[in-house]
């Protein structure tokens, strides 16, 4: 979904003019520091307990096909109100002991509103055992298990336009989009049809090599869950939501949340350059049906009042069908080399 916005004006426009990825960047921090964003939209954690709780126990799978290093780092980026990662710790203290005794919880998160409201919702003895960072960067090296939904598509963009004289670069002026001679270092490559707009994301660039590199020197791995194309495509997915409806994402910065579609074949070409095994991306349906979603809703169904179990059977189908969240969320697994294929990724 693509929230319209007014048009491009030309590049001789005289008012000041941000590039996109700055206004974007500015416009959600001010959201995150300010809003609680779940009042505008709900996430995969916030629509079923089992969808945190499978992901916990898939780290744990995953650290034991790893040799179970011990100590080892259990690191969620962009956890939101916390609750998969609270889901994800209730299943692995249940199930995997040894997982949980030598993880331990570290977190990715600058907002100081959404930092009290992680801490609240760990499990008891978990909060005072967690640590939060500001970015990857202050994560301890060491072996890790990384988590991270709905984390890469709100990380700003740049928008490039191919004209017939050649490329533009979309900025921010007055609430619409005019447009600027593009670097020519910094035109993406390859052949893009005139009239056309791509995305590039630098910051999700960085952040999935600088996790690459990580894995590729320790024993690790990583789940990414977000939404967008299997397969480059080219158009505005830039798109925003207020009071939870559609927004024109250039309108009141700081008072909507803006994201925009992750573009995954890029991301794992990243990733194997920076020498991480990567697995996928695999349609989230798929990997959550793999993993044993319905499964899990049965069990926490049975006893529960009618109108109970049938809302949580309802949730887990929200996330898995291919109508749904099941085929525009997409999973990509990036590992330690010497690592066997992650669960769920099985061919």
């Amino acid at each position: 979904m693509t929230a319209a916005g007014p048009e491009a004006r030309s590049g001789m426009d005289a008012a000041p003019a941000e590039r996109l990825d700055r206004f974007m960047g500015r416009a959600n921090a001010a959201y995150y520091a300010t809003h609680d964003p779940f009042a505008d939209f709900t996430t995969a954690p916030e629509i079923a307990q089992a969808f945190g709780e499978i992901l916990g126990l898939w780290a744990a799978v995953t650290w034991d096909l790893l040799g179970r290093p011990d100590p080892v780092l259990l690191v969620e980026a962009g956890p939101g109100r916390g609750t998969l990662l609270a889901d994800a710790l209730r299943a692995i203290g249940q199930v995997a002991p040894g997982f949980a005794g030598a993880l331990s919880v570290h977190l990715i998160e600058t907002s100081p509103r959404l930092r009290a409201a992680q801490a609240a919702a760990l499990p008891a003895g978990w909060a005072a055992r967690a640590t939060w960072h500001d970015d990857l960067a202050r994560v301890p090296e060491a072996p890790l298990l990384l988590l991270a939904n709905e984390f890469l598509d709100a990380l700003p963009i740049r928008q490039f336009l191919r004209d017939d004289a050649g490329w533009t670069e979309r900025h921010v002026a007055d609430g619409a989009f005019v447009t600027r001679p593009a670097p020519v270092e910094e035109i993406p490559l390859g052949e893009i049809p005139t009239g056309e707009i791509i995305e590039v994301c630098e910051a999700a660039h960085a952040f999935v090599g600088a996790l690459a590199a990580r894995l590729a020197r320790h024993p690790g791995a990583a789940l990414l869950l977000d939404y967008g194309p299997a397969t480059p495509a080219t158009g505005d997915s830039l798109q925003a939501l207020r009071a939870g409806r559609p927004a024109d994402p250039l309108a009141a910065p700081g008072e909507a949340d803006l994201t925009a579609h992750v573009d995954f074949l890029a991301l794992a070409n990243r990733a194997r350059a920076a020498g991480a095994a990567v697995h996928g991306p695999l349609a989230q349906g798929v990997l959550l049906t793999r993993l044993g979603l319905f499964q899990r809703t049965d069990r926490l169904a049975r006893g529960q009042p009618p109108a109970r179990a049938a809302g949580l059977i309802a949730a887990a189908r929200r996330l898995a069908e291919p109508h749904r969240m099941g085929r525009l969320f997409k999973a990509l697994a990036l590992c330690h080399p010497d690592c066997p294929t992650p669960p769920g990724f099985e061919p």
